[in-house]
């Protein structure tokens, strides 16, 4: 798995609490959330780039998966 990159983001406290209770209603962290998100709104434009990793499956990795 390549490298991750690590983003300071300020988001408002409100939109941050949405996205919080939005992400524990789809059993992901809040980062997960977002970059979910980012992923879905960079596809929907035709932005998403090919070279891009798959994101990670949501719960626990199984045994077999390294």
């Amino acid at each position: 798995m390549p490298e991750r990159k690590s983003v300071l983001l300020r988001l408002d406290p409100a939109v941050h609490d949405a996205l919080a209770r939005w992400a524990g209603d789809e059993l992901r962290s809040t980062n997960a959330q977002i970059e979910f998100l980012l992923r879905r709104a960079l596809i929907e434009a035709g932005r998403m780039p090919g070279e891009a990793a798959r994101q990670r499956r949501q719960g626990r990795p199984r045994k077999d998966d390294s």
